[in-house]
Order: structure tokens, then C-alpha cells, then sequence
């Protein structure tokens, strides 16, 4: 896992697009939802990651049919462990619900975005929070500048 986070670090073209990373225990349902709505409104203006303190062997089911009815697949994501080099080369940290697990580096842009779990949910529970995660990467990419494609 870290092998492959560094090397999304190292090519990374800071300075040019700002990086963002989704951080919730899991890595399986909130946090994979907001990095598909992410990439898929930023395009190639913002650099999209996300990850986890404690994995799940699997992308949340309902979170990707949730996702797919909104033409956004997320089949190929797998969960994976955050990395420091991660964080570090992160502009902003969004936590969903991870709480001391996060990590927290001083400097750095954090926003803690309260949403359920959709764990153990159907996809009708899944609906009102992936809406709400969508309202909330619009709102975060329009704080960064980032046009919505």
C-alpha cells in the first residue's frame, strides 16, 4: 500500500491542482462515494485520493449501486490504508467520522464533515448521504476554485 500511495504522491503536480483526501476508518462507503463525486466533478482540475485507518475488504455494496444510479461507478475502488506521505502532500483532509484515528497535521486545511455511516445500510438509507456528501464536494471544490465539469 505504501509503495503505491508514494507514488501517487510523487506525481503529483502540486502547485498546478489543488489534492484532496477523503479519510474515513473504512476507506468503504463515505469516503469512497466523495472521491467519486470528487473526480467526477473536478475532472483533471483537482488531484482526488482517498483512504482509511482500518480498511474494509470491500467498496460498501450499497454505496456502489447508490453511486451507479447517479452514473458514477465506483466498482473499481478498493479500500486502502491512508499513508503519511498521503496527508502530507494533501492541501486539504476531509474526516468523515474517523474522529482520533485521523491524523491531524498542523498547517494543513481539515474539514470534518458529520455523516452517517452507511455501513450494514440498504441503498434506500444510502441515497440521503451520498445527495449530501455531492452538496458538499461542490461546495468544497468551489471553495478551492476548481470549475465543476
Amino acid at each position: 500500500m505504501a509503495r503505491a500511495a508514494s507514488s501517487e504522491v510523487d506525481d503529483t503536480h502540486r502547485g498546478r491542482r489543488p489534492v484532496i483526501l477523503f479519510l474515513c476508518v473504512h476507506n468503504a462507503g463515505r469516503s469512497q462515494m466523495a472521491m467519486g463525486w470528487a473526480k467526477e466533478l473536478a475532472g483533471d482540475g483537482a488531484e482526488i485520493w482517498s483512504g482509511g485507518s482500518e480498511p474494509a475488504s470491500q467498496v460498501n455494496p450499497a454505496a456502489v449501486e447508490a453511486m451507479a444510479e447517479v452514473g458514477i461507478d465506483i466498482t473499481a475502488e478498493l479500500p486502502r490504508s491512508w499513508t503519511d506521505e498521503m496527508v502530507g502532500a494533501a492541501d486539504v483532509v476531509i474526516t468523515m467520522g474517523c474522529g482520533d484515528a485521523c491524523p491531524y497535521y498542523p498547517g494543513k486545511r481539515y474539514e470534518d464533515w458529520q455523516l452517517e455511516d452507511p455501513a450494514g445500510l440498504g441503498v434506500d438509507a444510502v441515497r440521503p448521504i451520498r445527495d449530501d456528501i455531492e452538496r458538499r464536494v461542490r461546495a468544497l471544490l468551489a471553495s478551492l476554485d476548481v470549475p465543476v465539469s
